[in-house]
């Protein structure tokens, strides 16, 4: 499953608002510097789809808010 995941960067808290299905927000408290927000924004799904970090990959935007992140083998209820 690849899902849109739209990025905010230096955010007070981390927190994750699924628009649909396929497309999520994600706010991370981590700065946009050296993949730390892209770390994060791995941590935030991670731990809302209840799966592990490894099974999560981002495919294509890795310096920009908006990324396009793999998810193999799981669907959302």
């Amino acid at each position: 499953m690849i899902i849109t995941v739209h990025v905010k960067p230096r955010s007070r808290q981390n927190k994750i608002e699924w628009i649909d299905e396929e497309t999520v927000k994600i706010s991370v408290t981590a700065i946009a510097e050296k993949g730390k927000a892209n770390d994060a924004v791995i941590e935030v799904l991670s731990n809302d789809l209840d799966i592990a970090k490894s099974r999560i990959e981002i495919v294509r935007g890795k310096t920009t808010r908006i990324k396009q992140v793999e998810i193999n083998n799981v669907t959302r209820e």
